[in-house]
């Protein structure tokens, strides 16, 4: 049985997974109220929120970091697809390096995300037995490789009124991680 309370444990959140996967069930994240939940109930030490650094929301990086999470920012590239402009940053390759680099300093970690690139650093975590959950966003939408680790699943459908957000209390503080093209 694994003893928690004894335990380092660290989040490793792609945020745009996150959000992405709540908005499309139809409603928005409170990250704060996320950070405290994931606190909580699984004992995370320490949360890194991978995000693509855009200018200009820099209310919302604050806001992050003062509820508690480490930020690990991504360059963001824009370009335009027909007449809409399109900020991308994919923040993989970001977690799984940084996860790497911390792992003397955990004992287990919670992958969030649906995201079938994770599966090979899901597997090497299983093999070190560092692997303790794998939050799932969206229940409907996850990648079919993630399929062989259900075990650790945990699904945030079902939450939406712990960690959901009150349409105006946040807004104003800035946690809307939507960032604007």
């Amino acid at each position: 049985m694994l003893k928690v309370n004894k335990q380092k444990i660290h989040a490793f959140i792609d945020s745009q997974n996150l959000n992405l996967g709540v908005l499309d069930m139809g409603w928005k994240l409170d990250f704060k109220k996320f950070l405290t939940y994931i606190k909580d109930k699984y004992k995370v030490n320490k949360a890194y929120l991978f995000i693509g650094y855009v200018p200009g929301n820099e209310s919302i990086y604050s806001f992050l970091q003062e509820s508690g999470y480490v930020l690990i920012f991504k360059p963001t590239l824009e370009y335009k697809k027909k007449k809409n402009k399109i900020t991308k940053g994919n923040v993989d390759a970001e977690l799984v390096l940084h996860s790497m680099i911390q792992i003397k300093n955990y004992d287990k970690v919670i992958i969030v995300s649906g995201d079938g690139d994770f599966y090979c650093l899901i597997e090497y975590l299983e093999k070190k037995n560092k692997l303790y959950k794998i939050v799932i966003p969206n229940n409907k939408k996850f990648s079919a490789l993630l399929r062989k680790y259900r075990n650790y699943f945990v699904y945030l459908h079902q939450l939406k009124n712990k960690i959901g957000r009150k349409n105006s209390i946040n807004k104003k503080r800035g946690s809307d991680l939507r960032t604007k093209p």
